[in-house]
């Protein structure tokens, strides 16, 4: 038997001023511990840290739970799983499509 999957209501266009058109995700890094507790050591930061979505009025995004990462393998899962949870939809680029099929996946 086929799986059924929700439909999400379609998004209607508007317009957004300069400024708010791009979605951000930000990427912080820790830098605690490098050196003296209270003190940081300049451009020094550790492989693991924290991913969250700022928010976005246009695009209707409210800031969520920010994701941990671990190491910097684990810095493109945690931005997927924020765009997920945030209900993000990507767009394949011109760049990208050459790798994607004509067929929808199955």
């Amino acid at each position: 038997m086929p799986k059924k999957t929700k439909k999400k209501a379609a998004a209607k266009p508007k317009a957004a001023s300069h400024g708010d058109k791009m979605i951000e995700v930000k990427v912080r890094f820790w830098t605690n511990n490098i050196v003296e507790p209270g003190l940081v050591l300049p451009k020094h930061a550790w492989t693991s840290g924290m991913v969250r979505m700022e928010r976005n009025d246009s695009h209707g995004i409210k800031p969520g739970r920010p994701r941990p990462f671990h190491s910097l393998l684990d810095v493109g899962k945690a931005i997927e799983a924020t765009l997920i949870a945030h209900g993000i939809e990507l767009h394949p680029s011109r760049a990208m499509k050459k790798y994607l099929s004509d067929r929808e996946a199955v």
